[in-house]
């Protein structure tokens, strides 16, 4: 196993940065806080990541699994950077793609990997919120770790909006609001 890149962390502390500073949707300014991670950034350590994954790897035919729906972004930039290392190396590596769709996340996917015998089983994830909801459990391959705010686009979403947003965002209070499900309005 290749040495892997340490995750990167942000702090407690860290503010985000002014949405005048990024592209954001006009539709969406109001309903949000700062700019969490900018899209170049989850790019860049997405790409290391996918390096990561090509070190651990060593040859073998990766099957890549993606949990529908949030992360549907980073799964597909994932895979492109490992299909573009493959291709620019000397050593092959075919990639399967396939996806599933489940409520509970961890124990379900271990359970039904195993009935494929795989020689390894490794989770990537883009992000790992620090909360004292956390069970502990840590993927493989982790991009950030993050404090504990209710974060979303780059694909996650809150009630369907901001997936499109290409940059992490922290949402606001406004937005929270205003993107309300029908079934969480009183009344």
């Amino acid at each position: 196993m290749a040495r892997r890149s340490p995750c990167v962390t942000i702090s407690d502390e860290e503010p985000g940065d002014d949405l005048d500073l990024f592209c954001v949707p006009n539709h969406y300014v109001e309903d949000l806080e700062k700019v969490f991670i900018p899209h170049g950034l989850i790019l860049d350590r997405t790409e290391k990541l996918a390096r990561d994954v090509m070190g651990d790897m060593g040859g073998h035919h990766i099957v890549a699994l993606r949990v529908l729906k949030a992360g549907y972004t980073f799964f597909a930039d994932l895979l492109d950077y490992v299909k573009a290392l493959s291709r620019n190396s000397d050593r092959f590596i075919p990639v399967t793609v396939d996806f599933i769709r489940l409520d509970f996340l961890r124990a379900t996917v271990m359970t039904s990997q195993q009935q494929h015998n795989p020689k390894m089983v490794e989770v990537a994830s883009l992000l790992v919120k620090r909360t004292p909801r956390s069970i502990g459990y840590r993927p493989d391959f982790d991009g950030f770790e993050i404090p504990d705010k209710f974060v979303i686009g780059y694909a996650l979403d809150y009630n369907e909006y901001f997936r499109d947003l290409n940059h992490v965002c922290v949402i606001s209070e406004t937005g929270k609001a205003k993107y309300k499900s029908e079934a969480e309005s009183p009344g």
